[in-house]
């Protein structure tokens, strides 16, 4: 059988977490995005304040940290890592209705924190979702994608 070329897989196709031991620690980055679209009137909700499950984005934020922090429970072959750094933003456009999630996560380390930012992005999403299904079943997440990884042996890459 011949080697894969992904590398959670051994030469014989079993799963494996990937031995980065050998690998040297290194200054690691990673931006993720991703946005979700919703009917006017919910996003009228978040932006006063008034959902009747409270602060949706203070809450989607702390959702997205503890997203980011725990992404090894959640990916199986994810190596737990010790992050340094996590940011959250959100960014509102009230004229597409949409609330735009960009997170941010860094360490020092063998192995890189892009899941770590997707997963960001993707619970901070999930929870706006969660605090206002009750007004607008009808919420979609939308292009949640990796921006940008710096450190380690691959370096530098910016999404096209």
């Amino acid at each position: 059988m011949t080697t894969s070329p992904l590398s959670h897989f051994t030469s014989q196709g079993q799963a494996q977490m990937v031995d980065v031991g050998a690998k040297a620690e290194t200054h690691r980055q990673a931006r993720a995005t991703g946005h979700i679209l919703m009917r006017p009137e919910t996003l009228d909700l978040i932006v006063a304040g008034s959902a009747s499950k409270g602060d949706v984005l203070g809450i989607a934020r702390i959702a997205a940290i503890q997203g980011a922090k725990r992404t090894s429970e959640l990916i199986p072959l994810c190596h737990p890592i010790a992050l340094t750094r996590i940011s959250v933003d959100f960014e509102i456009d009230v004229a597409a209705s949409v609330v735009h999630c960009t997170t941010c996560c860094e360490c020092f380390g063998r192995t890189g924190v892009e899941m770590e930012a997707l997963c960001a992005a993707s619970v901070g999403l999930l929870t706006i979702y969660d605090m206002c299904k009750g007004v607008d079943r009808g919420m979609h997440i939308e292009g949640v994608r990796l921006l940008e990884k710096a450190g380690g042996k691959t370096g530098h890459w910016i999404a096209p």
